[in-house]
């Protein structure tokens, strides 16, 4: 099977993050990691909140999370260790991958998505 440009793109997407796997997103946040949800508001509502995440679409995501951008949030710096949840972890992965080449060089993506996360009954992270 010849594999698509969009496969490619994330798998080299993925080559530079260190992913993180759903076991393990609790130890991240009491690290400090900022876990930011990129899923669209429909799912989110079809599925359910990620509690204590920071809900950014992904449309908005560069603009608010870029340390030097007139539009931040300013919740990130270049050192954060931001983990980007989608549905499953196919665009969180390009969208962390963006994120390094803004030089939020600790950004990385949540494996399988808030959909695995949800596998693991929902409690790996909590209300802040």
């Amino acid at each position: 099977m010849i594999e698509s440009a969009i496969d490619r793109m994330v798998a080299d997407a993925r080559a530079e993050l260190d992913r993180v796997e759903p076991q393990d997103l609790a130890g991240e946040i009491e690290g400090g990691a900022i876990v930011v949800d990129i899923r669209p508001a429909e799912n989110r509502a079809a599925e359910g909140p990620m509690p204590g995440a920071l809900v950014i679409e992904r449309i908005h995501l560069e603009w608010r999370l870029d340390p030097t951008s007139r539009h931040g949030l300013g919740v990130a710096s270049p050192d954060s260790r931001i983990i980007v949840v989608c549905n499953e972890g196919y665009s969180s992965s390009l969208a962390a991958h963006s994120l390094r080449r803004l030089g939020l060089m600790n950004a990385t993506d949540l494996v399988g998505g808030f959909r695995a996360w949800r596998a693991l009954g929902a409690n790996a992270v909590s209300d802040p």
